[in-house]
């Protein structure tokens, strides 16, 4: 398994295409346990929303929100599959569901820790 720099990925049906770049490899990578990620089960990295860009098939996406709808979670409309969401704690960011990019088996990368999505900082009274 490869960690290119830039790398290209799709959905399941390949409707949806995209290309980020991962100057320093998978930064932060994590899964989160909050009541949409724990469902989905997506290892994620995150990026700086300027490293990621849809190259094909934009009018396939959905947009999915819920709870505070900071976060913007994004899913092929054809096949359902999960790509990106804008982050919640870091809206600059998105978090790429890694299992979507060409030539990467998530369940090879290891222990992934895990996000603590159920006490997120922002539903906490300040």
């Amino acid at each position: 398994m490869e960690i290119k720099p830039i790398m290209e990925g799709r959905c399941h049906c390949g409707g949806v295409e995209f290309e980020v770049k991962l100057p320093n490899g998978f930064e932060e990578l994590s899964r989160c346990d909050c009541s949409m990620c724990s469902r989905r089960g997506a290892v994620v990295t995150s990026v700086p929303i300027e490293l990621f860009r849809i190259t094909n098939g934009s009018e396939l996406l959905t947009l999915y929100e819920f709870n505070t709808k900071t976060a913007k979670h994004y899913f092929c409309s054809r096949c359902g599959i999960y790509t990106h969401h804008k982050r919640r704690s870091n809206p600059n960011h998105y978090a790429l569901n890694v299992a979507c990019l060409d030539g990467i088996n998530p369940f090879e990368l290891g222990d992934i820790p895990t996000t603590d999505g159920i006490n997120h900082s922002a539903d906490r009274d300040k």
